[in-house]
Formats: structure tokens, sequence, C-alpha cells
């Protein structure tokens, strides 16, 4: 497929260690209340902070950051056990205020045009759907973007990450709490990529694990809570992600 970039070289960014995989693909939301603020701030060698591109509300795609390069999008985060995964990733940011500025929609344009760049670059790496995944999924406790707002079954059906088949997720009932139900949950989510540990309760952990699957594969109800939808969908994944 042909896209068009628009370029402009963010400073922040170096050198991939030598002979490691790129794997995985981060997807994120600037936060930020302009586009204008976001480009900035990305190019900005004080903040530290950068991404491979960015794509606007109108479907401009901005390329910061040479996909060969490590961009600095990622900060402490773990998936499937790898952590640190700047290394190993390619970081996109869409714009959009984020919960902080106004959450709003993602617009069709920029949703179409961030599926194509995504299905661009799986064509040049071998990242598997599984390690398609939210800013949110690789640092829970600390990120919430791209947020439940973003059109994650949509990209699943076009060839970009995983979404599990006809299982409904709206129901919010039967909240479970006995110490088995629990580990199941937690042994799901740590199929899925989360890393999490095996044992422990309905803890902060938990939650926060747990609002970070829902806002992207279980949007109908983002509550933390292990009720009977997210734990159906929950189980789906972890059967997907397992083959």
């Amino acid at each position: 497929m042909s896209l068009f970039f628009r370029d402009l070289v963010s400073p922040n960014q170096d050198e991939r260690p030598a002979g490691g995989p790129i794997d995985v693909l981060v997807l994120h939301y600037t936060g930020m209340p302009t586009a204008e603020a976001a480009l900035a701030r990305l190019c900005d060698p004080e903040a530290r902070v950068s991404a491979h591109y960015l794509v606007e509300e109108d479907g401009t795609i901005w390329r910061l950051v040479p996909e060969a390069r490590r961009a600095w999008h990622a900060g402490v985060s773990c998936w499937r056990g790898m952590r640190e995964l700047n290394a190993r990733s390619i970081g996109i940011e869409l714009v959009n205020p984020g919960h902080e500025w106004g959450y709003r929609p993602f617009p069709a344009l920029q949703l179409a045009a961030a599926c194509d760049l995504c299905l661009a670059i799986l064509s040049r790496h071998a990242i598997p759907a599984r390690n398609v995944v939210a800013h949110s999924d690789i640092a829970p406790e600390r990120k919430q973007d791209p947020g439940e707002l973003f059109d994650w079954e949509g990209f699943a059906a076009n060839g970009v990450g995983l979404w599990p088949k006809n299982v409904p997720g709206h129901d919010t009932s039967g909240i479970v709490s006995d110490p088995e139900a629990l580990a199941s949950v937690r042994r799901n989510l740590a199929a899925i990529g989360y890393c999490i540990a095996p044992e422990g309760g309905l803890d902060l952990s938990l939650s926060q694990t747990l609002l970070a699957f829902q806002r992207h594969w279980r949007p109908e109800a983002v509550t933390g809570q292990p009720d009977a939808g997210t734990r159906a969908r929950l189980a789906a994944l972890a059967r997907l992600c397992g083959n």
C-alpha cells in the first residue's frame, strides 16, 4: 500500500540493541489539547519522549523516528514477560485530547489512516497479532491510552490485532471474589500477555489490569471488576493467544 508521510525528525531517539527483534506494536493517544502541542512535545529534547509516527484527526501521518531506531514512547512497560519495550517496539500516537483534556471518539479518517499504517508496519516486521497492544496494556498502572473509544474490534477485523468474535460482553453481573475464580482471571490475563502475579485477591493491581483489558477488549463496561462479561471475553481471548 502507498502511504503519504510528512516528515519531522524528533531528536528523542537512539539505536536499538544490536540483533534484537521488532515484535511489538504499541498504540497511544497524545493526551494533549492540540496536535501542534503534541508534535512540539514529541520533538522537544527536554521532554525526552517520542514515537515513530503521529496520526492527526484528519488522517495526516507524521513520521518522527525511523522504524530501525528506538523511539521513547513506552516508558516503564511489560508484556508477555518482556520489559522496557522501547527496544523492540514501534509506537504510534493518535491525536486525541485523552481522558484529561476531553476524551472524544477517533474520527473515521484518522482510524483509516492509522489502520493502513499498522498494516504497512506489520508487512515489514514479524509482529504477532497478540503483540498489537495499547499503551495501557503494557503499563496498566500508569496509562489509559488509547482507551475504550478506540476501534480495536474494527482494526482486528482488518488484520491488526486480535478480537474474540461472538462473545457478548454486556453482562455486568456475577462479580467474583473467591480465590479460585480470581486465580482463573489472573491466569487468563497472564495468558493474554499482562504482567500480573498469579496469586492474590481482588487488589489494586488486578483492578488496574482489568481496567486495561476492558479498555481494549471489553469497552462496554470499563469498571475494573471481574464480572461475567469480562470473564467471558478474557477466556475467549486467552484461547486465541494460546493458538
